[in-house]
This record gives structure tokens, sequence and C-alpha cells, in this order.
């Protein structure tokens, strides 16, 4: 989970994206110690979607142009090291909760902003990076998790992106007891049918740590960032989104969910 705000000192291997037909992003592997990579630059589905190729998200900071980071130290739930606790087990076996995927993506972004967090004052997901992930949900790349009760009224889940055959989380909500953390593990379930064997959850929360996530080199989340998106891996149903209007957004060819053009 992201934090609201912090400050920072830039490094020198940071640059400033520059508007340009087609986006390229300083190499990661360069970024200094807060985890910069780059600064300014658009939320376009091309954007976003050549800095998650390249191991890269936005984080909005108020006081500064658009942020791009690619952590020092990245977060990442591997599947075989799941934690699932006695009592969040029996939960799960006990529950009447139901569970969807990408029925209600609008609605769980919009509750993950608008959700009041006992660290946090205020949100990262601003109105425009709210637009622009609901721009990916549409094309196929931002999927969300939706965790309702009897009364079928939304209470938990999560969303984040799809992007090559690896999931980047971004960000949960809970309105009833371990709903977000019952989402997650639906998620897992899903993910693992699918061939993929962990999440990037981008920075470490004690929520994440007691489910058994942990922090790694950002060499080695790079390196096995590639070798995860090598496999092809589709994880999610391709949407119902026309090739002109993929065009649209890719003119030198659209992209696949295993990044072929």
């Amino acid at each position: 989970m992201r934090s609201r705000d912090r400050r920072y000192a830039f490094s020198p291997f940071c640059r400033k994206i520059q508007t340009m037909r087609r986006i390229v992003f300083p190499d990661p592997r360069h970024a200094g110690p807060e985890g910069i990579v780059a600064v300014g630059g658009d939320l376009r589905p091309e954007t976003l979607l050549t800095a998650y190729r390249a191991g890269i998200f936005p984080w909005p900071h108020e006081g500064y142009p658009l942020l791009w980071f690619c952590p020092e130290r990245r977060a990442i739930l591997d599947f075989s090291e799941l934690h699932i606790p006695e009592s969040l087990a029996k939960a799960r076996r006990k529950t009447s909760l139901t569970f969807s995927i990408d029925t209600a993506f609008e609605q769980v972004i919009h509750s993950c902003r608008s959700t009041p967090r006992p660290d946090q004052d205020g949100t990262w997901i601003t109105p425009r990076m709210k637009a622009a992930y609901l721009e990916l949900h549409r094309l196929g790349y931002a999927h969300s998790v939706e965790v309702r009760n009897e009364a079928n009224e939304l209470v938990g889940g999560l969303y984040g992106v799809s992007v090559d055959g690896v999931y980047s989380g971004e960000s949960m909500f809970h309105r009833v007891s371990n709903a977000s953390k019952l989402a997650l593990l639906h998620l897992i379930d899903h993910l693992r049918d699918r061939g993929a064997d962990f999440i990037d959850i981008q920075q470490l929360t004690p929520h994440m740590a007691a489910l058994g996530a942990r922090e790694i080199p950002r060499e080695a989340f790079l390196d096995r960032w590639k070798a995860a998106r090598a496999r092809g891996l589709t994880l999610f149903d391709p949407p119902a989104v026309p090739e002109t209007a993929l065009r649209r957004f890719f003119p030198f060819g659209p992209r696949t969910q295993n990044g072929s053009s």
C-alpha cells in the first residue's frame, strides 16, 4: 500500500519525461534510493503500459509533478510463501461473502479512493488516476476483485494492473472484517490457476507482511519481472474492445497481454 505524501530529493539519474509520440522511460535500475525513475508525463494508456512493462508505476505526490517509481526495495507476495493465519482460514471456511472478478471495477476503485485510512491523510488516487485506470480496465489491463455480503452490497475489494502476465496490486479496501484479505486470497487462487506464482505489491505493509509478503532488492525484482513476462501468461480473459479502439491508443500496433505487437 502507498502512503499519501513524502518529500523527495531527486536523483541525478531521474529524468523529466518529454511529450512525444513514443514514450521512453529511463532504465529503472539506475533510479536513486528514493526510487524515482522519472518526473512528469501523462497518464495515457500507452504511457502507463510502457511504465508497467518496465517495472515502473506512477505515484502522485502533492506539490510535485507526476512521479514515476521503481523502489530500491520492492515488495512481492510469492505464492509459495503465502501464510494464511488460522483465524483467516477459519473465517474463509465460514464466510457467507461472495467473490467476483471485474464485475464492479469503478465501484471498487471509488471505494479504495474514498475509504478513510487511519495511517493516511487523503489519497494518492486522484481524479486523474481514477480516470486513467478506468480506461486501462476498459482496455483489459486493470482488474478488480469484488466482495459482497448477503444483501449484495459491496463490502470489500481490490484492484491492480495486469501486463504481460504479471499482476501489480494497487489498492484494496474493506468495510467488514477480513474482506480485503479474502479478496486477495480469491485473486491468488485465480492467478495460480492461470500459472502465475507471485504478485507485485510495490510497498510492504504490516497487512501484507502478515500474509507472507516480503521486500526484495530492485535488481532481483526486475530480473524476476523480466522472467515472468517472458512466460507469456494470460491472467485474465481479453475484454470486448474493438481492435480499432486499441489502435487509437497504440498507433504502432495493438499490444496483447503477452506483450506482442
